[in-house]
This record gives C-alpha cells, sequence and structure tokens, in this order.
C-alpha cells in the first residue's frame, strides 16, 4: 500500500450509554489501533441529544492515542450553541470535525434551528474558526434519502466542499460502481477534495436491512438472499460479511480510492477480520 493511500484509514464510534458501553467502546478502540487510523470520528445523535456523550467520547479515544473528530449537526441548534461547541473542542486541542445537517429527534417539532444545510454549518465553521478545524463532511453515492434526485444530491455536495470542507466520508454502499460514478460526477463539477468510501461490515441481517432503508443504501438483492438462507447462523452471517466487504474494499483500492472509513458500530471484530483479509503492505 502506498504512502498516499496509508494515512487515510478511519474509524467511526459512537457514544456509549453506560458503563458497559464505555469499556467496549474502549476495548474495540484498542484492538483497532493496529489498523494505525489516521484519525476516529464519534457520532451526534439527532438535535445534539449526545451532545456531551461525543465530548466524553472523543476525550476517551484521544486518551487512547487516537486522533478524534466529532460530529456536529446545526438541526436543532443556534449558532451561539454552535460557537460554543466549536470553542470548546478548539479549547482541548480538537483540530478535527465531522460537520453534518443532522436529524431532529422526535418531539423537537418544528424547531430546526438557525442553520438549516450542512453548507451552512461549514462555512459558519470557517468564520468562526478559520483554518483551525480540518472537515469531513457526507456524500452519498447512492443518493440522500430525502434528495430530489442525484443532480440535485451531487448539488447540494458539491456546496459542502466550495463552502470549505477538506475531505469527505460516504454513506456505506455494497456497490463499488456507484462510489466511482459519484467520484467521477464530483470531479467533473470542479470536487478535488478526497472521497473516502464510507464500509459498513455485515454482521446481523436484520440490522443491516434496517440501517439501510433509514439511510437510503441499497443491499444488493444477491446479498440480501444470502442474509436470508443463513438465517440465525451467525458464524456464517459474518463469515459471508467478511468476504463481501473484503471484496468491496480490495475493488475500491485497487481502483484509486483515497482510503477506508469504518463504521465499527463500537466492535472491533468484523472490521479487523476485513483488514487481516486485504492485500495491503504496510
Amino acid at each position: 500500500m502506498s504512502d498516499s493511500i496509508s494515512p487515510a484509514f478511519s474509524l467511526e464510534f459512537f457514544p456509549p450509554r453506560d458503563l458497559a458501553g464505555q469499556e467496549r467502546l474502549v476495548r474495540a478502540a484498542k484492538q483497532m489501533l493496529a489498523i494505525q487510523p489516521k484519525y476516529v470520528s464519534v457520532t451526534f445523535g439527532a438535535g445534539g441529544s449526545t451532545r456531551a456523550g461525543t465530548a466524553d467520547a472523543v476525550r476517551t479515544l484521544r486518551n487512547l492515542g487516537c486522533e478524534a473528530a466529532p460530529h456536529l449537526s446545526c438541526v436543532g441548534a443556534s449558532r451561539q450553541d454552535l460557537r460554543d461547541i466549536l470553542q470548546a473542542y478548539k479549547n482541548d486541542g480538537v483540530r478535527r470535525v465531522v460537520a453534518l445537517r443532522g436529524d431532529l429527534p422526535s418531539g423537537m417539532g418544528g424547531d430546526a434551528g438557525e442553520l438549516r444545510y450542512a453548507n451552512e454549518l461549514v462555512s459558519f465553521i470557517r468564520e468562526e474558526t478559520g483554518d483551525w478545524f480540518h472537515i469531513e463532511v457526507a456524500a452519498y453515492p447512492e443518493m440522500h434519502p430525502q434528495a430530489l434526485n442525484p443532480s440535485a444530491d451531487l448539488d447540494h455536495f458539491v456546496n459542502k466542499v466550495k463552502a470549505g470542507a477538506d475531505a469527505a466520508i460516504t454513506q456505506y454502499f455494497f456497490n463499488a460502481d456507484a462510489y466511482f460514478d459519484f467520484v467521477d460526477r464530483a470531479q467533473a463539477k470542479g470536487v478535488n477534495v478526497p472521497i473516502v468510501p464510507g464500509i459498513m461490515p455485515i454482521t446481523n441481517h436484520t440490522q443491516l436491512l434496517r440501517f439501510s432503508e433509514m439511510c437510503g443504501a441499497e443491499v444488493p438483492r444477491w446479498i440480501r438472499l444470502r442474509l436470508a438462507e443463513f438465517g440465525d447462523n451467525k458464524a456464517s452471517i459474518r463469515a459471508f460479511g467478511v468476504d463481501v466487504v473484503t471484496e468491496l474494499c480490495q475493488t475500491l483500492l485497487d481502483n484509486g480510492a483515497p482510503g477506508l472509513h469504518f463504521y465499527t458500530l463500537n466492535h472491533a471484530e468484523a472490521p479487523m477480520a476485513v483488514w487481516k483479509e486485504l492485500s495491503l503492505q504496510a
């Protein structure tokens, strides 16, 4: 693996909800330090519902020796809320954030906050903090589920990059052609920042279909049929998942993807199994 690719591997975690979750997060993170990730990211609940948990998890992961990038969403937040959060992270020495529009949690009604879109959040971060933060944004190779059409969705992505984003992480997918088509179309629009594919390990049939329905990721029919055939056989599902995801990752890397961003779900086993199967040279 070339030096230009190796630094771009990254991992995503979510804030633990209890002590057992905290222990699982630390255990998984320690195992995956073998990947030598360039950074790890920590998710942010709908409407900022895990704001304190995100900050705590960022501190925990930084204490383990990882550069940590908190997710930050603008929906449901005022400019002053966002200003305070950014200042707190800056005071802690955090240098990277993942800027997202985010979703309103149930019960918040129409209080969408002062900034409505991710490009506005990126602009706000730049206005408030200059070049202090390396800003990652989201990309949707198979289209955001709320977008009008693929062209409109691509325009939204281009606007985020023009607002000052340094790089992008994609929603997960299982069709490499969708990723490369999106990258080609983005580059044709003048985008020249790295677009890193997001990778979802396959470990649970029901969970995967539920996540995919929510985020608009397509699970190809042949994968769904194979998973259904395995039933409750977790070992077979995991082995099949490692094979499928490893082949996807290898295809992406062999054809120029700048790295991989693993959605770990706070478990190390599946991402590490894929990592060990990849044909990577240190």
